[in-house]
């Protein structure tokens, strides 16, 4: 079986752990193990994974310190996994820059979907040339590496997982109308039905971002029975 893969699955409890990595390797992935925060940097220091399954209860440095120091240094997607249900916690998870959330106790096969998934989007976002770090639009600069925005004035402003891809994808795609079913292919990983307005509602918070949500938007515009679509030229920074 080819490799799906590489994962790498970060929990302190031993039992989950191989339960995990035995059942993703069943499916053909490559999968590394840690149990805490150390093992985590460790890991990462002699493997490249394509994506992080993430406890958030670890003994030592939390899941969601760890989360945000991953999205600070790269763009590797991160799945948050926990037996805290809160919404509250499902909120900051993501803010923190995590891409999907699944709450213990978990069936395996809905930890595979989601996996595949968030790689899918992943795979399927853009990639920038190695020497491009950052993109830089209508004063605005998208930093690729930490995954989060600077605004005209220098200060850093946090992005979720779905609000990078959809930034990212208008960036990639710039004065190009996307329709509303590649967009939400690209951001939520899944396909759109008749009556889905989730992706407006992404776009609405996206524009909110960029303080551009008054009746006629000048970066991200409406086009009628299309789309969206980017106005704003794009330029690509080197490092």
């Amino acid at each position: 079986m080819d490799n799906q893969g590489n994962i790498l699955v970060v929990d302190d409890d031993a039992e989950i752990r191989n339960l995990v990595a035995e059942y993703l390797t069943q499916h053909g992935y490559h999968v590394s193990t840690a149990r805490d925060g150390a093992a985590l940097h460790r890991v990462l220091e002699t493997d490249r994974p394509d994506l992080v399954v993430l406890d958030l209860m670890l003994p030592g440095e939390d899941g969601l310190s760890l989360c945000r120091d991953l999205r600070a240094t790269s763009n590797l997607p991160v799945i948050v996994l926990t037996a805290r249900r809160e919404e509250i916690d499902r909120i900051i998870g993501i803010e923190m820059g995590a891409d999907d959330y699944l709450g213990k106790p978990f069936n395996p096969r809905e930890l595979l979907a989601r996996i595949k998934s968030v790689l899918r989007r992943a795979r399927a976002l853009p990639v920038s040339p190695r020497h491009v770090r950052r993109l830089r639009f209508a004063g605005w600069t998208l930093d690729c590496i930490a995954r989060h925005l600077v605004d005209p004035e220098g200060v850093i402003v946090p992005l979720s997982g779905a609000q990078y891809r959809l930034l990212a994808t208008f960036l990639h795609h710039p004065e190009s109308v996307l329709d509303r079913d590649k967009l939400v292919d690209l951001t939520l990983g899944r396909e759109a039905t008749p009556f889905d307005r989730s992706i407006d509602v992404q776009v609405s918070r996206l524009r909110q971002l960029l303080h551009d949500s008054g009746r006629e938007p000048r970066i991200i515009k409406t086009v009628r029975n299309g789309g969206y679509v980017l106005a704003a030229a794009v330029e690509q920074l080197d490092e």
